[in-house]
């Protein structure tokens, strides 16, 4: 049974025509979800300069946010964070930025254990560094 898709109103708004998620079954599907903020252009730990380039971000704070919104999706779509079962990651930086993502991801998945697989890629649609997929079931 497939419903339509969701959107939260506490997490960012997405930045091109898709949906937060979607529900198919009992298995929810989030898009990439990145650290902005809801109703800002502001993303939490990145300085820019006026023609919107990175000067320096935050990869802590980054991860931070996208986590809380994650949080926020999944409980809006009836889910919670026990019950991620696969998680892929986009990082700008593998290489600076892998060691402080990995240390902070084992803090929030410490309880629970989804399947996991982390890219290293070039950008993103947005001047942010860490960017995730997650597939999560449903009640």
């Amino acid at each position: 049974m497939s419903i339509d898709p969701i959107n939260s109103q506490r997490a960012p708004e997405p930045v091109g025509l898709y949906p937060h998620a979607r529900r198919e079954g009992n298995l929810l599907f989030l898009s990439g979800v990145g650290p902005r903020e809801r109703g800002t252009k502001k993303i939490p730990g990145v300085e820019l300069d006026e023609a919107g380039n990175i000067v320096s971000y935050d990869i802590e704070t980054q991860c931070h946010s996208v986590f809380r919104n994650i949080r926020y999706i999944l409980e809006e779509a009836g889910s919670s964070w026990e019950d991620i079962v696969d998680v892929t990651v986009f990082l700008t930086n593998m290489k600076a930025d892998f060691p402080v993502y990995n240390r902070i991801y084992a803090e929030y998945f410490k309880d629970n254990l989804p399947c996991r697989t982390t890219l290293g890629i070039t950008a993103l649609p947005t001047p942010i560094a860490i960017e995730l997929k997650v597939i999560a079931r449903i009640k």
